[in-house]
């Protein structure tokens, strides 16, 4: 697979917002902790965040369309 300059452009900005955003949503309103003790696992609430982030990121990477 070779990787596009305007592709990635676009997925690094996204993902940098999109980071920022689940940041202050899980640590401000959400409270992290809370996450961990309603779900009872650091790992499953960690690795779920990390796909929320990953996920999107790589699906607007592919829908990028290079000139």
């Amino acid at each position: 697979m070779k990787l596009k300059k305007r592709k990635i452009k676009y997925a690094a900005i996204f993902f940098i917002c999109w980071f920022a955003l689940m940041t202050v949503l899980v640590d401000g309103v959400l409270k992290f902790q809370s996450l961990v003790d309603y779900f009872g696992s650091y790992a499953l609430v960690e690795v779920s965040l990390l796909l929320m982030v990953i996920l999107p990121t790589l699906a607007v990477y592919k829908s990028t369309k290079e000139k």
